[in-house]
C-alpha cells in the first residue's frame, strides 16, 4: 500500500496545482533511496519505502523520524536551507500537501539553492577562485570545533570499530575475489590496511584523546556545496549515525577523494592545506591518504557491487566488465611507483598525495 501511495504522490506532485505555491517549473531528482521535487523556490524530497540494511525507511513512522533527523543535522552547516517536515495527506481520493485527511507521507521542505552557485559546476567551468575555497576551509573548521563529540561517538570513531570495518569491506568484497576484483590488487589493499593500523595504534589513540572523533556530514563533497549567501553545505548522512561519527580527517579526505575524482586535485591540496592553516592539526597529514585510500575502498565497493547485474548487462562481456573493475597497479614496479595508479571505473587517484599513501603504508 505504501508503495501504491508514493507512486500517486509522485504523480501528483508533478501538478503545479497540488503545490500551496506559485511554481515556475518541476523538476526531479532520483535517487536509490529518495525523490526530489524541485519547483523553483522550494525542493521537496521524499524517501521512499526501503531497507537497505544501513537505513529503514519501510514505515511511516520511521521516514518522519528521519526527515526530522535531515532538517536538525544539516540545519547545522544550511540552517535557512532546510524549511520543515510537511504532511502529504490523502482525503476524498486526492493527495494534498499539509491538508486535511490522513497523514500518508511526509517531505523534507528546502529553499532550492540556484545551480550556479553549486560547487561542482563553478569547479568545471573554472570560476571558483581561491578566496570562496579558502572561507570553505575556515568554515569546516569552525564546523568541526561545534560538532558535538562523547563517549558513544569516540566509541564508533575508535581504531577498534575502524579496524572492524576494514575486515568488514573485506569480507564483503572477497567472494568476488578473483572473478570480478582482482587478487594481487585486493591482497595489496587489505595487507596496507592491516599494516597501517597496526603501526599507528597509538595515533589513532590520541585522535580520540585531543577530541578529534565528531559527529562529521559523512557525505562531504562537491556537489553538496552552494556558494550562495555565503556557504551552504547540505545533504549530510541522517539514516546512520556511524556513517557520520568519525575522525574529522575522515571526512575531508572523502571530500578531497571526490575533488580528485573529478580531476581538481589541486583545488583539494589547497583546502587541505588552508584547512591546516586554521586548525595546526598536523596529524591530519598523516591519516589523509590512509583515509582516502579507505573512503575509496569502501565507495567503489558499494556502487559496483550493488549494482553488479546492471554493470553486466551494460557491458559486452564479463571480461570487460573485469578489467574495468580492476584497480589496475602494475606490481612489477617500486610500491611507491605503483601507488602512481590506483584506478577504477568510478575513482582515480594520480596525485602526489596518492603516491605518499604508499609511502605511509610501508608496503
Amino acid at each position: 500500500m505504501t508503495e501504491q501511495h508514493q507512486i500517486a504522490i509522485f504523480e501528483a506532485m508533478e501538478n503545479p496545482d497540488f503545490y500551496p505555491h506559485a511554481v515556475s517549473t518541476i523538476e526531479q531528482r532520483d535517487t536509490h533511496i529518495s525523490k526530489v521535487f524541485l519547483t523553483g523556490n522550494f525542493a521537496y524530497k521524499i524517501k521512499k519505502p526501503i531497507n537497505l540494511e544501513f537505513l529503514d525507511f519501510t514505515t511511516l513512522d520511521k521516514r518522519r523520524h528521519f526527515c526530522r533527523q535531515e532538517i536538525d543535522l544539516n540545519r547545522r552547516l544550511a540552517l535557512d536551507v532546510y524549511l520543515d517536515v510537511i504532511p502529504i495527506t490523502f482525503q476524498n481520493g486526492r493527495y494534498h500537501m499539509a491538508g486535511a485527511g490522513s497523514i500518508v507521507e511526509y517531505a523534507v521542505k528546502m529553499r532550492q539553492l540556484p545551480e550556479i552557485s553549486y560547487m561542482l559546476q563553478l569547479v568545471r567551468r573554472r570560476k571558483l577562485e581561491k578566496g570562496p575555497i579558502d572561507a570553505l576551509a575556515g568554515a569546516l573548521a569552525k564546523s568541526y570545533t561545534r560538532a558535538s563529540t562523547s563517549e558513544s561517538i569516540n566509541t564508533v570513531g575508535s581504531l577498534e570499530t575502524l579496524r572492524i570495518n576494514c575486515e568488514e569491506n573485506f569480507r564483503q568484497t572477497e567472494k568476488f575475489v578473483p572473478e570480478i576484483i582482482d587478487e594481487q590488487m585486493f591482497l595489496i589493499i587489505q595487507a596496507a590496511t592491516r599494516a597501517f593500523l597496526q603501526r599507528r595504534r597509538s595515533l589513532f589513540q590520541r585522535r580520540v584523546e585531543r577530541g578529534k572523533i565528531r559527529d562529521c556530514h559523512g557525505d562531504l563533497r562537491a556537489g553538496h556545496i552552494y556558494f550562495t549567501d555565503g556557504i551552504k553545505i547540505i545533504d549530510c548522512i541522517e539514516f546512520n549515525d556511524r556513517f557520520r561519527y568519525a575522525d574529522i580527517t575522515s571526512d575531508l579526505a572523502f571530500f578531497a577523494m571526490d575533488l580528485d575524482f573529478e580531476g581538481y586535485p589541486q583545488i583539494a591540496q589547497h583546502l587541505m592545506n588552508t584547512y591546516l592553516e586554521y586548525t595546526k592539526d598536523e596529524e591530519m597529514l598523516i591519516l589523509l591518504d590512509f583515509y582516502k585510500c579507505y573512503r575509496a575502498y569502501v565507495r567503489v565497493s558499494d556502487a559496483r557491487l550493488r549494482h553488479l547485474k546492471q554493470l553486466k548487462a551494460h557491458f559486452d562481456s564479463l571480461k570487460k566488465l573485469q578489467n574495468d573493475m580492476h584497480l589496475k597497479i602494475n606490481t612489477e614496479e617500486s610500491p611507491d611507483a605503483c601507488m602512481r595508479q590506483i584506478l577504477s571505473h568510478d575513482y582515480i587517484f594520480l596525485t602526489q598525495q596518492t603516491v605518499r599513501a604508499m609511502k605511509n603504508l610501508s608496503l
